[in-house]
């Protein structure tokens, strides 16, 4: 089967993207595995640390695997990971990649501590690829009432601090701000800067990710992926359409959770499906 690494670099050859969902439990799972085999394209399941906590970690190996053993292109990784530790607890469990999130940081300590992480995971697992972010996109999937404090145009990753940092700390993917934010601004997102990826994108030798997608139209989007970005992350939108589509299953006299949960799988597999399409520019 392919690797993740195999599935990025076909992935700039076709100009397209690999979707990137993060899930909290098997509902949710079932849900972006499905779409992408429906589909035929690969997919990443993410989870963060909370994620992890809640899930399990050793459950979350789990499902990939059996699904990797039915030749299911489908990939995990450790979202947004703020400690070095945290990043090794990820490593030690042979996941496909880690995100060590250092962007809250100054540029030196984040810096210092991405390249710990990649030492560590390459001496354990050469084929695990290691994700470093630059510039602050806000943090949570949460409904937002204005743009964070702390993202803005003037905050957005340089291209000469991108080179530095992919240069400095070696990573196999970078993951820049350019316009993007987490969870969704009820006013609407804000739009992308498509010159700051094509830009980024010429002047670093790894692929970028675009964190924080839910909310983007479809056009910004592909503008992003035609611009050089090859993993989107969506998530907010999940859990939004997750949680309608549970509460319409709960309206009914339904008891059974597996009937009345499996309206929330549905309304996220629209999501998934819908972005899919997007990412892989499939009609």
């Amino acid at each position: 089967m392919k690797t993740l690494q195999e599935c990025i670099k076909e992935a700039g050859e076709k100009g397209v993207a690999i979707g990137h969902f993060n899930v909290s439990d098997s509902e949710g799972f079932r849900a972006v595995v499905d779409s992408a085999k429906e589909l035929g394209v690969p997919v990443i399941i993410g989870v963060s640390e909370k994620e992890r906590s809640f899930l399990g970690v050793a459950e979350i190996r789990a499902l990939v695997t059996v699904e990797k053993d039915k030749g299911q292109l489908v990939f995990l990784n450790a979202d947004h990971t703020y400690s070095v530790e945290a990043s090794m607890e990820a490593v030690d469990n042979h996941f496909d990649s880690v995100i060590i999130d250092g962007a809250e940081k100054p540029f030196f300590e984040n810096i210092m501590m991405t390249k710990e992480v990649v030492k560590y995971t390459k001496e354990k697992y050469p084929d695990m690829i290691v994700e470093g972010e630059l510039g602050f996109i806000g943090t949570g999937s949460m409904l937002r009432d204005e743009i964070p404090d702390g993202v803005s145009e003037e905050t957005q990753t340089t291209v000469e601090d991108a080179k530095t940092f992919v240069h400095e700390t070696c990573v196999d993917l970078f993951a820049p701000s350019v316009g993007n934010v987490h969870g969704l601004v009820k006013g609407g997102e804000p739009k992308l800067n498509i010159a700051r990826i094509k830009a980024i994108a010429e002047a670093v030798s790894v692929p970028l990710v675009l964190h924080g997608a839910s909310g983007n139209t479809d056009e910004d989007v592909s503008a992003a992926i035609d611009a050089g970005i090859r993993i989107v992350h969506i998530n907010t939108e999940l859990r939004q359409a997750y949680k309608k589509g549970i509460e319409k299953g709960m309206s009914s006299d339904e008891l059974a959770p597996y009937k009345f949960m499996a309206e929330g799988v549905e309304e996220m597999k629209k999501i998934v499906t819908q972005k899919l399409k997007v990412f892989n520019k499939l009609s």
